[in-house]
């Protein structure tokens, strides 16, 4: 089962709590003091909010997958579109682990495809503005090792 991801760099984590709890009808499943999800089955969608963004406002999309085969199903087809990637294996990010492909869409949006395997203690980092810089990476550093 796949579940579409949002992830929004807000300014002010506690009135975007607020105003986001009342949207969806429910308080995120995840609060750090630096971060909020929100697993929603209607719409089915990962949501994020974080204020560890560049700037407030959309930071990127994804697809989150279920297992490591809809992962190589997703990754597989955006090898054949022939874009510059980034992949990350045992990544640390919002909080979890996970392997995860990013790539950006015609209009520079990044697009990240992840599995998650695990849980974090940190909100960790990942490479998303690595594509643009430093292209495919085949050994898991965002092209840049």
């Amino acid at each position: 089962m796949k579940r579409l991801h949002v992830s929004v760099t807000v300014a002010d984590l506690e009135a975007s709590i607020r105003f986001y709890s009342t949207l969806f009808g429910q308080a995120p499943c995840v609060r750090k003091d630096d971060y909020a999800k929100w697993l929603l089955d209607d719409p089915h969608v990962n949501f994020a909010i974080d204020t560890n963004g560049d700037s407030p406002g959309l930071d990127h999309l994804g697809i989150q997958v279920s297992d490591e085969q809809e992962l190589g199903e997703i990754t597989g087809r955006l090898d054949e579109a022939r874009v510059a990637s980034a992949t990350q294996e045992g990544a640390t990010c919002c909080y979890v682990k996970g392997d995860k492909k990013w790539v950006e869409d015609p209009e520079g949006i990044p697009w990240e495809t992840f599995y998650t395997t695990g849980e974090s203690t940190v909100y960790g980092e990942d490479t998303r503005y690595a594509i643009a810089r430093c292209g495919d990476d085949e050994e898991g550093d965002g092209g840049c090792g």
